[in-house]
C-alpha cells in the first residue's frame, strides 16, 4: 500500500519536537523549522515506509514473528488492534526486563499461565482452598496483562517494531544485543542510529501512529498472504505427485511385456542351433 504524502500531512506525521529538544542526528530527516518546532520531511518518511514495509513483508513471508512494542498511552490501543489483526505479538504494558535476552524465563511464565488454564479445565483448580484459588487467579491476571499477547511466540521474534525509541530504550538495547532487526517510528528528539529501519514521524499523535501502523501492518499482511499461497502451492504439488506416478506406472509395465515377447523367439532359435 503506497502511502501518499498528502495523507501523512493530514495525519500530522510531519510535526516534530521543539527545536531545543532535537537530536542533531535527525538532521537529514528535518525539512524546516516553524514556530520553534521542527518539521519532518514527509517525502523521506514515505520512502522509508516503503523500504521498511518491503523488509517486514519478507520477514513475515519467511514465517518469523514481528514483535510490536508501544507502552505509551496514545499508542497502546492502536498497536494492540493493528498487531492483533495480523496475529502478531505485541507489548503494550510495561516491558518485562529480559523479554528477549532472557527469553527462556519468559517462556516459563507463559507455560505457567497455560498450566493454570489446564487446572481450571480439568477441575484441579476447585480442589484448592479459597485463599489459594484467589492467589492463583491474581497470578493468572497479572501474567495475562503482561504476557498474554505473546503467549503464541515460541521463539525469538524475527524483528522488533517500536513506537518511541526513547521510551522503549530497554527493548532497543535487548534487540541490539541479539542482532534482531529494529524497525521504529523515530521523532526529532531521538537518535536514528539505534534503529535499522528508521521511519521519521511524529510518535506522539494518535493519528500519526495510526497512519504509520496501518501502512506497516498492511505490508506484513501481504507477506503472510504470500507465505500462505506458497504453502498451498506446495501442498497441491505434493497431492498431484502420487497421481502422476499412478498414471505413469501401467505404461512402463506394457513396455516390459512387449520386450519379453520379442526376446522369447530369439532364445528358442538359439536352442535349436545347439
Amino acid at each position: 500500500m503506497a502511502v501518499e504524502v498528502k495523507e501523512l500531512l493530514e495525519a500530522g506525521v510531519h510535526f516534530g519536537h521543539l527545536t531545543r529538544k532535537w537530536n542533531p542526528n535527525m538532521a537529514p530527516y528535518v525539512y524546516m523549522e516553524r514556530n520553534g518546532i521542527h518539521i519532518i520531511n514527509l517525502y523521506k518518511t514515505a520512502a522509508k515506509i516503503d523500504e521498511a514495509g518491503a523488509a517486514l513483508a519478507k520477514i513475515a513471508a519467511s514465517g518469523r514473528k514481528i514483535l510490536f512494542v508501544a507502552t505509551k498511552k496514545q499508542a497502546k490501543d492502536i498497536v494492540a488492534e493493528k498487531a492483533g489483526e495480523i496475529n502478531m505479538p505485541y507489548i503494550t504494558e510495561r516491558w518485562p526486563g529480559g523479554m528477549l535476552t532472557n527469553f527462556v524465563t519468559i517462556r516459563k511464565a507463559v507455560k505457567k499461565m497455560a498450566f493454570i488454564d489446564r487446572m481450571k479445565k480439568d477441575g484441579t483448580f476447585m480442589t484448592l482452598s479459597k485463599k489459594e484459588r484467589l492467589q492463583v487467579d491474581r497470578l493468572r491476571a497479572k501474567l495475562e496483562k503482561n504476557l498474554g499477547s505473546i503467549s503464541d511466540m515460541t521463539r525469538l521474534p524475527g524483528a522488533l517494531f517500536v513506537v518511541d525509541i526513547k521510551r522503549e530504550h530497554i527493548a532497543i538495547k535487548e534487540a541490539q544485543k541479539l542482532n534482531i532487526p529494529i524497525f521504529a517510528m523515530v521523532d526529532t528528539n531521538s537518535d536514528p542510529r539505534q534503529v535499522d529501519y528508521v521511519i521519521p514521524a511524529n510518535d506522539d499523535a494518535s493519528k500519526s501512529i495510526d497512519k504509520i501502523l496501518t501502512a506497516v501492518t498492511f505490508a506484513v499482511s501481504e507477506g503472510l498472504a504470500e507465505r500462505k499461497a506458497e504453502k498451498e502451492a506446495t501442498a497441491s504439488a505434493k497431492e498431484a505427485a502420487p497421481k502422476a506416478k499412478k498414471e505413469a506406472a501401467p505404461k512402463v509395465e506394457a513396455k516390459e511385456e512387449v520386450v519379453v515377447e520379442k526376446a522369447a523367439p530369439a532364445k528358442k532359435a538359439t536352442a535349436e542351433e545347439e
